[in-house]
């Protein structure tokens, strides 16, 4: 775990101002203004952002402001285990459109949540992550999501994949194969609402399952100023090659980027590096969310979302340990007051399996009633004020 000294640094960088200025007005906070300069060639008809009263918020393709309450991981491989996968058979007749339609899509509607934030899922502890959902699947959906592009798996959890080498040739032709996979079949869908890249990428901190790979650049080097450049030009390589990857295939969608660890060191040089190429902020922060996302706002002008995050007694010694809706309510309340955040995405899961160990079904589909009741009617006042005032 890296010092809080060393993280005082990174957050005590400064922006540079230029760098900031052309990737956002410094009028975002004055109330409403003209539509946003996005990194969208061709955003109409589909979702992008926009200020009304003097909050940024994410534009549905009709034009009315959206504030994104999501749930991730939705993975049907939990409904698969030899213990339940008789429901999967006999209720879905095992096919996963089925079970979008019929259980996915219906609950989290019910439930309030208006977004499918990042379906991926735990399949074993610091493992790779299930699959993505196909296009056909979120056909099937039919409700907004976010898409993750797998330009690197330079993620904190992970403890396999050696760091992508963003100077060579063949990474820059894997980001193309990437784009062409993903974004081409995805570019026309009005439900999408934009793109993630790496889920906490190590770029300047690491965690002891991936300590042998370590960081993708040596902190220590950015105590001199040679290093801070070379990680500004390494960055900025990074965040263009991946932003005109996706821009070759579709000129539609949002693009979301990293999604940063809020805890650990993030160096402004990154940061800097991606302003121009991103439309929003990302963040996982499982500590103090509503702090640091006002904090990184201000900071930078840019929109932010809570990209994951939950309250779960990670010490509790029972197997299954629930989701804390109370938290969530509070949390949620909170960063829709940020002029500057347009959402939150809950660390679900969708349905409990045995490896993330919490859900909001169990693994016979019957739902934490006492914590999925309080989500509901948060995500439902906020949608009531959101419908009252748009």
């Amino acid at each position: 775990m890296t010092t809080a000294p060393n993280r005082r640094h990174f957050l005590r960088s400064v922006i540079a101002a230029g760098t900031a200025a052309a990737a956002w007005p410094l009028s975002h906070t004055r109330g409403a203004q003209p539509a946003p300069k996005t990194t969208q060639p061709e955003p109409d008809s589909f979702f992008t952002l926009g200020q009304r009263k003097e909050h940024w918020w994410l534009i549905t393709p009709g034009g009315k402001p959206f504030f994104t309450m999501g749930l991730n991981h939705i993975d049907p491989a939990s409904l698969r285990y030899p213990e339940n996968i008789d429901i999967w058979r006999k209720k879905y007749g095992g096919s996963t459109v089925r079970w979008i339609k019929e259980s996915v899509a219906p609950n989290l509607k019910s439930w309030g949540f208006n977004t499918v934030g990042w379906v991926q899922e735990v399949t074993v502890k610091q493992w790779q992550h299930s699959r993505p959902f196909t296009n056909d699947e979120y056909k099937a959906l039919d409700m907004p999501y976010c898409h993750l592009l797998p330009f690197t798996e330079s993620h904190q959890w992970e403890k396999h994949t050696v760091h992508f080498d963003f100077r060579s040739e063949e990474w820059k032709e894997w980001c193309d194969y990437i784009a062409r996979s993903h974004c081409a079949e995805l570019s026309n869908d009005p439900n999408l609402i934009g793109y993630f890249y790496s889920d906490c990428p190590c770029w300047t901190h690491e965690r002891s399952q991936n300590e042998w790979r370590g960081p993708i650049f040596d902190p220590e080097r950015l105590k001199s100023e040679a290093g801070r450049k070379e990680l500004t030009e390494l960055a900025g390589l990074y965040y263009k090659t991946t932003h005109d990857a996706i821009r070759r295939y579709d000129k539609h969608h949002l693009i979301l980027g990293d999604r940063y660890e809020a805890n650990a060191p993030i160096a402004m040089e990154v940061v800097n590096a991606a302003l121009p190429y991103v439309d929003v902020l990302s963040f996982q922060d499982f500590r103090d969310p509503v702090n640091h996302l006002d904090e990184w706002h201000k900071k930078t002008g840019k929109p932010v979302l809570l990209a994951d995050a939950a309250k779960v007694n990670f010490r509790s010694k029972e197997f299954y340990k629930p989701n804390n809706g109370a938290w969530y309510a509070e949390t949620l309340d909170a960063l829709h007051k940020n002029p500057g955040c347009i959402g939150f995405h809950l660390c679900g899961a969708y349905q409990r399996n045995k490896a993330r160990r919490r859900g909001l079904l169990d693994e016979r589909e019957n739902p934490d009633t006492e914590q999925v009741k309080l989500m509901t009617a948060a995500n439902q006042k906020i949608s009531q004020w959101m419908n009252d005032q748009f």
